[in-house]
């Protein structure tokens, strides 16, 4: 076997993502502010194929990990690596999908799906069969012409889905991405995320707020410990057999036991969560 030929096997057995001893600290604020340090000496894996999600109280890190491994922020120490290679700049294997509204508002839905394939540089008649597939495959057909405002939060939701899964990542990064839904809403679109996740198995790294959204959609559920130096106490197995409906899992007895066994572990990091954010509004 050649030396190409080895590195390929290598690569191809690594995890997807693999964060090694991550810190991040953040310069202060103001000359009298203390340096913030968000997360402190954590690891984490993501397998190829694998589905992870990451919950935590409010202001443990999540997003800041999130945002190493697509490479917006450098870790402070520890490194992180990508299939096997160190990662340096912008994640070009990773597709990320914010919770914010990402999408263009002076392009129609058909163009800001589009608009990844033409800045790689696709041709126009290639990224335009791409475009509609994914319209379809998200429900959107015959809505391309829409633009942002003329569509429901849900319509946006799937734009935006659309938008990263037609670059075909190697990993999918999700920030809280349903969070702003009704709750109907936000259960047709984790059960549609799941279908198009079933079909390629793409690595995902979900963070989320919502413990019983992380159990019904994962492979594993990691708990972040309460901020500041947030670090990963927890890693739960999620043994539910698949395929799933995100509602009617949450009714099945492992689904109940799952949920008290990670709650027993996240609530006092919950409640140690508040405490700290009233304390720095007293002060």
């Amino acid at each position: 076997m050649n030396v190409s030929a080895v590195e390929h096997s290598l690569a191809a057995s690594a995890p997807a993502l693999e964060l090694r001893d991550v810190s991040c600290t953040f310069a202060p604020s103001s000359p009298k502010a203390p340096r913030y340090t968000a997360v402190r000496d954590v690891q984490l894996t993501v397998g190829a194929g694998e589905f992870v999600s990451v919950v935590g109280p409010t202001g443990c890190g999540k997003s800041t990990l999130l945002n190493m491994a697509a490479g917006l922020l450098l870790p402070s120490t520890g490194s992180v690596t990508v299939f096997g290679t160190p990662l340096v700049g912008l994640n070009a294997r990773a597709g990320y999908m914010f919770q914010a509204e990402s999408l263009m508002p002076w392009r129609t839905a058909e163009a800001n799906v589009r608009a990844g394939l033409e800045f790689r540089g696709m041709a126009a008649s290639e990224a335009q069969a791409l475009t509609q597939e994914w319209l379809r495959r998200v429900g959107l057909q015959g809505f391309g012409d829409r633009y942002p405002h003329q569509l429901s939060g849900g319509m946006r939701k799937r734009t935006s889905l659309a938008q990263t899964l037609v670059l075909d990542p190697d990993l999918i990064l999700m920030d809280e991405p349903f969070s702003a839904l009704d709750i109907q809403t936000r259960q047709l679109m984790e059960n549609e995320v799941l279908a198009l996740w079933q079909r390629k198995k793409k690595a995902v790294l979900f963070i989320t707020h919502d413990l019983d959204e992380a159990i019904a959609m994962s492979d594993r559920v990691v708990v972040m410990s309460a901020g500041p130096g947030a670090r990963p106490i927890g890693e739960f197995t999620i043994d539910l057999p698949r395929p799933r409906d995100v509602a009617e899992v949450r009714i099945t007895p492992r689904f109940i036991e799952l949920h008290q066994a990670i709650w027993q572990v996240l609530r006092d990091e919950v409640l140690k969560g508040y405490q700290q954010q009233w304390t720095r509004k007293a002060a």
